[in-house]
């Protein structure tokens, strides 16, 4: 189950008003994730779900263009305004799930915290068909616990996000109004399990890495071999 796109829309337009560069527990993972690509190439790339456009700025450093997708037309105008010294990026309001994209057109293609607002097969499916051959497909969203390392690593990163909360931002917790908008927001959120991500990984993107993460947070990075094509 997935929320709707427009529901979606609606909650991104109003939380994007609180957006920041701050710290948090999805740009924590920036440079895990960038680890996995080149530090330049001549192919394009791809953000799903890009929000305000922190990590779409991050891949206009090492690829030719930056195709920057956000169903938010107020997030994607402030992605605009923090980025108008990137002119490989074209941040563009669109729904992945209905925007055209040519067969092994994007040599990275990347979402964060976006794959459990889309269904989850269709749109793994359709980012593995838009991947060039020897591209890579970097994923981080939340998810659901059901085991007790689950559960034991959900509890050890309580204390881990109190101190690096403070020594990031100077503070223990986020502002009362962000709080706010944001529990708003995930009443509705459904998060995979680790073990249905891994399922799904297993019959579209094999050989693909599922890492579990501390601060609720997990990866998958595949790269797009030719026997998989």
């Amino acid at each position: 189950m997935t929320v709707s796109p427009s529901k979606t829309q609606l909650d991104f337009d109003r939380l994007a008003a609180l957006s920041s560069d701050e710290w948090n527990h999805n740009n924590h993972y920036h440079a895990f994730l960038l680890k996995h690509i080149p530090a330049a190439s001549k192919w394009d790339a791809l953000e799903i779900g890009c929000g305000a456009g922190g990590f779409s700025r991050l891949l206009a450093g090492r690829f030719r263009r930056v195709l920057a997708l956000d169903l938010s037309p107020r997030m994607i105008e402030i992605a605009r305004e923090r980025s108008r010294q990137y002119a490989n990026i074209d941040f563009q309001v669109a729904d992945v799930m209905t925007y055209e994209f040519s067969p092994e057109q994007f040599g990275c293609i990347a979402s964060i915290a976006t794959l459990h607002h889309i269904p989850f097969e269709p749109v793994l499916a359709k980012a593995k068909s838009a991947l060039k051959l020897d591209g890579t497909l970097l994923a981080l969203d939340l998810y659901k616990a059901e085991s007790p390392a689950d559960f034991s690593t959900s509890l050890a990163a309580l204390p881990v996000n109190l101190l690096l909360r403070w020594s990031k931002t100077g503070r223990l917790r986020e502002p009362a109004e962000v709080r706010a908008a944001w529990a708003e927001h995930v009443r509705a959120d459904v998060y995979p399990t680790l073990s249905q991500v891994r399922q799904t990984c297993a019959r579209l993107l094999p050989d693909a890495q599922v890492t579990r993460h501390l601060l609720w947070r997990y990866s998958i990075i595949w790269k797009k071999k030719q026997s998989l094509a």
